[in-house]
């Protein structure tokens, strides 16, 4: 890894971990929240869901700005929503008569500024790295950031509802105020070629459009695995807050250790194969087959086993399935496309990604356990058999993906 870019890296990382707190954060506070609002539970997982499906619909559109006039100049004021988001939300739990209602108006500002925000980081990654094993690397280390902000997520979570609910909402601020500071000292993006031409939003539209028919087969392949992977996370994390809770009476910051430990095992597998796998985007598929693979195995003994030791060591054994694709998607997505379009193409996979997020907890909460345990173990065999079929590149060499030019 380049030493120069190092503190640029370090800072863009923060901005997967402050979008990922400031969402994940509220997972484990949703049952104390049913009972400050007098909700439901599907009414809770809502609080989840409105800001995943806000920022499906603005993703793209932050990732055309952000091609068009430049990342920096769509980070910085993304942040700044998102923290304005969270102020609202956590003034509506103090004094609105209607709090629910203000807070899931908080929520859609908030998504706003998450779609500008966590999914302009991958492609700034690729803008920084000519190489493909440096951005591979990189990757590896803003996925590990995105992983390790749902391990502290829980704990931070309960910590801080403990002291006071609405607590959680007030941190997304301070979060993302520290997260504009180091975006503003430390990042240095090079310009984007066509950053400063006059080409419409008709001919940008257009290109794109060209783009993905041409090379539609692997990257709807990604972006099928990139929503199932989420959908399986977010579910499996909502379903453990919940049976922690009302089956075991675990509440508060010991929750939050539990709900840690799989996404401790997703973190650290992030980190070592975005380290490990290097520029072979054969090796890349493969290993996104396995980890979806190794996952639906891993969900198998649920459907004979229960205790809350097994479920945890299962989701543990199914995080580092995931924490092995998650990486090599995000490199194969990002280094497949030439940075005048790879804003665009990696926003809508992040809004793909979203799209998980937010199916995920409320589907979950009107199902049965047993028919959520055969979905992700479907889920996550389709994942394997798409890789397998859709994702296809040759092993030596990285094919060019950008359409050609007149």
């Amino acid at each position: 890894m380049d030493s120069k870019k190092t503190l640029d890296l370090f800072a863009l990382s923060s901005i997967p971990l402050v979008m990922t707190l400031g969402n994940s954060m509220l997972i484990p506070v949703l049952p104390q929240l049913e009972k400050e609002l007098t909700i439901t539970g599907f009414q809770s997982s809502l609080i989840i869901t409105v800001y995943s499906i806000i920022a499906i619909l603005c993703i793209p559109i932050a990732g055309f700005l952000s091609d068009r006039f430049g990342r920096k100049k769509i980070l910085i004021p993304s942040l700044v929503i998102a923290g304005i988001g969270g102020l609202l939300c956590g003034f509506a739990s103090i004094y609105g008569s209607n709090a629910y209602l203000f807070i899931i108006v908080g929520r859609i500002i908030q998504g706003i500024g998450a779609a500008g925000a966590f999914p302009v980081v991958i492609p700034t990654v690729g803008d920084l790295y000519d190489e493909d094993d440096q951005i591979t690397k990189g990757l590896g280390l803003i996925e590990t950031s995105n992983t390790f902000g749902k391990v502290l997520s829980p704990v931070l979570g309960a910590l801080f509802a403990a002291w006071i609910w609405f607590i959680p909402f007030f941190s997304i601020p301070v979060f993302s105020a520290i997260s504009i500071v180091l975006i503003l000292y430390f990042v240095k993006v090079p310009p984007i070629k066509g950053e400063d031409t006059k080409q419409t939003i008709k001919e940008f539209t257009h290109e794109v459009k060209v783009l993905l028919v041409k090379e539609r087969k692997w990257i709807f392949g990604i972006f099928i695995i990139g929503i199932l992977s989420m959908f399986i996370l977010f579910g499996f994390l909502y379903y453990l807050s919940t049976l922690l809770e009302q089956a075991y009476s675990i509440n508060g910051v010991m929750k939050g250790f539990y709900l840690a430990i799989p996404l401790l095992f997703l973190c650290l597998t992030s980190y070592i194969t975005g380290k490990w796998i290097g520029k072979s985007k054969g090796i890349m598929k493969w290993v996104i087959v396995l980890g979806t693979l190794m996952s639906s195995v891993a969900f198998i003994p649920l459907l004979f086993s229960e205790g809350k030791w097994i479920i945890i060591t299962i989701f543990s054994i199914a995080g580092i399935g995931m924490g092995a694709a998650l990486p090599c998607l995000d490199a194969l997505i990002t280094e497949g496309i030439e940075k005048e379009h790879r804003g665009t193409i990696t926003s809508i996979y992040s809004s793909m990604r979203f799209t998980g997020v937010a199916l995920g907890p409320p589907i979950v909460a009107l199902i049965e356990p047993m028919t959520i345990f055969i979905i992700f173990i479907s889920l996550s065999i389709f994942s394997s058999l798409v890789g397998i079929f859709f994702i296809k590149t040759p092993v030596s060499q990285t094919p060019s993906l950008s359409p050609k030019k007149a």
